[in-house]
């Protein structure tokens, strides 16, 4: 009886093992074994737009230069390279010519920036095809130029790994199995590598292609790589089955270029327009360099400047002031509400309101009305300057006309080409003309004319004395050029 049970309690156990050999070769089989039939599916998605974590800080600074008022900034920039040779060294890990992506960056800023492309060759092309010319083209103010000027790899490198086993051998089994152990096995492994990678920009002047002073970026970004293995075996009785998985995963380099790029525009831009760019970029601190450029801007002011800049930046954020230089109790309210306490207009209450200002549309809205203000009065002035010039010169004119007897005398003298001989007679006209003048009468009335009181209107009327002669003249010259052969004398005539 006790050989018996312990029999049948064998065979349950052989039982339970084969079942539970065939559930896993289920589970690992569960697609085709045929290696005919090797298959893989291909992840397909739709093309989307290139969003980083710049994108809106970017739009948000075309938009805080039109909110600021700044200058018009065109910006040109040169060809920006992998100055370190990795590129062709490592088969393209990093990109080897980013000046495409400087472009595009350049030109998404907007605003009161517009991005002047470098490309002579084409001008050239077009001059030459006479498509265009160097007419209406736009000259930049500044040019970027940089590269890329590190690429350290292998900065750090980390491993690890995990493995863990159980095993268990079995007096009864069966005489047919190659084994008598029963095992399962886990194991892990992971693998971590780090990069460095550094861009540099700086600003020169057009001009004078001198550079300007500290304007220029040096950013890094550390990129990543890492690597992960797991594996799982279980051994019944000598046959083993097993499970493995890997999974490998690379920061992009040329995806972390490209915010390097843009975060190095918004940084060069921005201290170039004194505008607190900083207020766009996550976890960002002040930057000296435009701090200290609002600071010498307030301290070139004068008071009148101060309260009308002052009274500009609290209309735009929406209070109820107007702009008239003077620091009225409208004015002084809204001061206080944005910092409260505030009397004068000192250096640090000015940098308060300086980065108060939000960005958003409303601002910009009130911003453009206030530009529009600011063109009609304008438009005023000028109107009104005109209208001042036009009265002066409508008064002078005036004064001059109080003789008009003077004007009548030489009207006299226009009828004389009416009673005046036929044109055979013109001999006798061109011998007095050379003549030293016997008749003293025609040069004295000039004279007496000069010395009246209205000199421009005798010039009006010596010109009208010859007018009839020059007439005939004309209408004498028409007749000789339309006759055909010879040209006939005066006598013929």
């Amino acid at each position: 009886m006790k050989y018996l049970l312990g029999g049948m309690i064998k065979m349950k156990w052989i039982r339970s093992v084969f079942f539970l050999s065939f559930i896993l070769l289920a589970l690992i089989s569960c697609a085709s074994v045929d290696p005919r039939n090797v298959d893989v599916e291909i992840r397909e998605e739709p093309p989307t737009a290139k969003i980083t974590s710049f994108t809106e800080a970017l739009t948000l600074l075309g938009k805080m230069t039109e909110i600021y008022s700044t200058q018009d900034l065109r910006v040109q920039s040169k060809e920006i390279a992998d100055n370190t040779g990795t590129a062709g060294a490592t088969g393209g890990e990093i990109p080897r010519d980013i000046s495409e992506m400087l472009q595009s960056t350049l030109n998404s800023i907007g605003g009161k920036v517009t991005y002047v492309p470098y490309n002579p060759d084409f001008i050239q092309n077009q001059m030459v095809t006479g498509y265009s010319t160097f007419e209406n083209k736009t000259i930049p103010n500044v040019v970027i130029t940089g590269g890329i000027t590190e690429f350290d790899r292998g900065l750090e490198t980390r491993g690890s790994n995990v493995d863990a086993g159980i095993a268990a051998d079995f007096s009864h089994a069966p005489s047919w199995a190659p084994s008598n152990t029963v095992a399962a096995d886990y194991g892990t492994e992971d693998k971590y590598g780090l990069a460095s990678i550094t861009l540099d920009f700086n600003m020169i002047d057009f001009q004078s292609m001198a550079g300007i002073a500290k304007m220029q970026t040096v950013n890094s970004i550390k990129v990543s790589k890492a690597v992960s293995e797991k594996e799982l075996a279980i051994t019944l009785l000598g046959p083993t089955f097993g499970l493995k998985g890997s999974i490998k995963k690379v920061q992009g380099r040329h995806a972390a270029v490209r915010m390097l790029v843009q975060l190095s525009m918004v940084q060069i831009i921005g201290k170039y327009l004194m505008v607190p760019y900083w207020t766009l970029l996550p976890e960002a601190n002040s930057d000296p360099v435009v701090m200290d450029g609002v600071k010498k801007a307030f301290y070139g002011m004068g008071q009148v400047e101060r309260i009308i800049k002052v009274q500009e930046f609290l209309f735009i954020q929406g209070y109820d002031v107007s702009i008239t230089g003077e620091l009225d109790q409208a004015t002084l309210s809204a001061l206080q509400k944005v910092k409260p306490g505030a009397r004068t207009i000192d250096k640090e209450t000015y940098l308060a309101l300086f980065l108060s200002v939000p960005i958003n549309d409303d601002v910009l809205e009130r911003r453009m009305e206030l530009n529009k203000a600011y063109a009609e009065a304008a438009l005023a002035e000028k109107k009104k300057a005109a209208l001042a010039r036009q009265k002066a010169s409508v008064k002078k004119p005036a004064s001059k006309k109080a003789e008009p007897e003077v004007a009548a005398e030489p009207a006299t003298r226009q009828a004389e080409p009416e009673v005046a001989p036929e044109p055979a007679t013109r001999q006798a006209e061109q011998k007095v003309a050379t003549e030293p003048a016997p008749e003293p009468k025609p040069a004295q009335k000039p004279q007496e004319v000069a010395s009246s009181p209205a000199p421009k209107i005798e010039k009006q009327a010596v010109p009208k004395e010859e007018i009839p002669a020059t007439e005939e003249e004309n209408k004498s010259s028409a007749k000789k050029n339309g006759l055909g052969g010879r040209e006939l004398s005066e006598d013929e005539w």
